[in-house]
């Protein structure tokens, strides 16, 4: 059985690897040195790209991230429109992915349950 995938996800495959690399290889803003692309969702049509990302560290930390990423929002386009294979390049946003946040008190929940049962 053959998968299909809509363009949209191979695009959107392409464009996590592709900023991971320039954030990694190009980018010396320290701002961003701890950030993850997590994930990337591409419209239908091609033209916005959420691209999301975890970074170690508080909520200090994120926004910090997160103005870094802002600052080379530009730079990142500008290096996409020349990997991509596309007429347009399409706009970028960056979201904070906080399913990472999410597993970890899932985690520490049931930490504390397994504990909580442990003792009685």
């Amino acid at each position: 059985m053959k998968l299909s995938y809509k363009r949209a996800d191979r695009l959107g495959e392409f464009i996590q690897i592709e900023v991971s690399d320039i954030i990694l290889r190009k980018i010396k803003d320290p701002r961003i040195s701890l950030v993850t692309i997590t994930g990337v969702d591409v419209s239908d049509d091609l033209r916005m790209a959420r691209i999301y990302f975890s970074v170690m560290g508080d909520e200090k930390q994120r926004r910090k991230a997160m103005d870094g990423l802002k600052s080379a929002t530009g730079f990142i386009k500008k290096s996409l429109g020349s990997r991509l294979d596309l007429r347009n390049v399409p706009d970028i946003e960056f979201h904070y992915d906080r399913s990472f946040e999410y597993g970890e008190r899932i985690d520490k929940l049931l930490g504390e349950i397994k504990e909580d049962h442990g003792d009685s």
